[in-house]
């Protein structure tokens, strides 16, 4: 979309978040439940369709626009968002990434408009950050494949349409590269969900297990009709998601720090403002650096990748930093917030648990630092 028209829809975003969602965290955190008629709002607004091309009825954002949006939603609760994030990220991009045409008509139309919710379906009980491990399989019968196995903690699982579900094709064949990925329609027999996880934080955002029993899928709804090739359309994937992870962070970032500035402003203590005292003051300087550090490394990444550049070890870097920079700007504003920052009615205390979960999905912090530096040790083998 062209600039002034990109910044009227960001506008109306930012109206819905301060008017609509940020009203509303209370009833989700209780209910642990979007109520519907946000829900449909959200619809009607075209957020699922962020990602989706415009040639199949999406907003067609770049990377850039959709940061820039995803951004401003997350300045209101985090579960908001994971609404969406699975059908405008990982759930869909595999298809448009990798996709036949065939498929790309069959299913983006549907994303785009939120009539299909889609989910990412990679991680298993054994198999989390060692993805290549994974243990459902998917044997060739004729012109289908029978799948088994366990998928774990899997995002909006009990709201989706379709499955983008990662399967071991070829069973002799160790690691990634007998793992295929397949589009598989959550109303096809022989699946079932698990209860619903009880999480540390995040309500109102849905995970469970989804176990696959004899499930029996054609041979056709292999992304991109090629077996073998699902793991590097994950990884794909995956990098796109880290600079999407980075703009959560980026928007709860915004908000703890106008929470806790507000309250530093507003708190007395010893005759004045404790935002005087040198001491708070350098918690909020730390946190605004932090912020402005994950802003300018996410608006470089995303340029990268929407010019089609090279960027998995940025993408990495991005996520690493955002996540951790995030989770240091949480703890400070609990901090500044003294003994009202632990207790519920103050929201840093609910942001605090919400923004843990950054350093641990879509690959830890640990994982990214390893795959930061097997990139710069094959950079530098390449140079010599």
């Amino acid at each position: 979309m062209d600039s002034d028209t990109f910044d009227m829809f960001r506008d109306t975003v930012r109206r819905f978040v301060d008017e609509r969602l940020i009203p509303a965290e209370d009833l989700v955190e209780e209910t642990d439940e979007i109520p519907p008629a946000i829900v449909a709002q959200i619809r009607e607004m075209g957020l699922f369709g962020l990602s989706v091309p415009e040639d199949y009825g999406g907003l067609g954002c770049t990377m850039s626009e959709e940061a820039a949006i995803i951004r401003e939603l997350t300045r209101a609760s985090v579960s908001f968002r994971s609404l969406i994030g699975t059908t405008v990220g990982i759930g869909s991009q595999g298809i448009v990434m990798d996709g036949t045409e065939e498929q790309k008509r069959a299913w983006l139309p549907k994303f785009a408009t939120g009539e299909a919710i889609a989910s990412f379906a990679l991680t298993e009980p054994e198999a989390g950050s060692d993805a290549g491990s994974l243990r459902t399989t998917a044997v060739r019968e004729g012109d289908s494949y029978r799948i088994n196995g366990t998928k774990r903690f899997i995002t909006n699982a009990p709201r989706a349409s379709v499955f983008t579900l990662m399967a071991r094709t070829e069973l002799e064949t160790k690691g990634a590269s007998g793992i295929s990925a397949f589009i598989l329609p959550a109303d096809t027999p022989g699946i079932s969900l698990g209860k619903p996880d009880k999480k540390m934080g995040q309500k109102g955002a849905v995970t469970c297990d989804v176990i696959l029993d004899d499930v029996v899928l054609p041979a056709s709804a292999i992304i991109g009709g090629v077996p073998g090739r699902g793991f590097k359309t994950a990884m794909k994937v995956l990098d796109r998601g880290r600079i999407h992870i980075a703009a959560v962070a980026l928007g709860m970032a915004e908000r703890l720090i106008e929470m806790s500035l507000r309250y530093a402003m507003e708190r007395r203590q010893f005759g004045q403002p404790i935002g005087d005292f040198q001491m708070v003051q350098a918690m909020l300087a730390d946190a605004k650096v932090d912020m402005l550090t994950i802003e300018a490394l996410m608006q470089n990444v995303a340029a990268k990748f929407d010019a089609g550049q090279p960027v998995s070890l940025e993408c990495s870097a991005l996520k690493l930093h955002a996540s951790e920079a995030v989770g240091r700007i949480a703890d400070n504003a609990v901090q500044i917030h003294g003994g009202a920052g632990y207790m519920a009615e103050y929201k840093v205390e609910r942001f605090y648990r919400d923004v843990r979960l950054f350093r641990i999905y879509e690959g830890t912090s640990q994982i990214q630092r390893t795959i930061i530096a097997k990139a710069m040790v094959r950079q530098a083998a390449a140079a010599n």
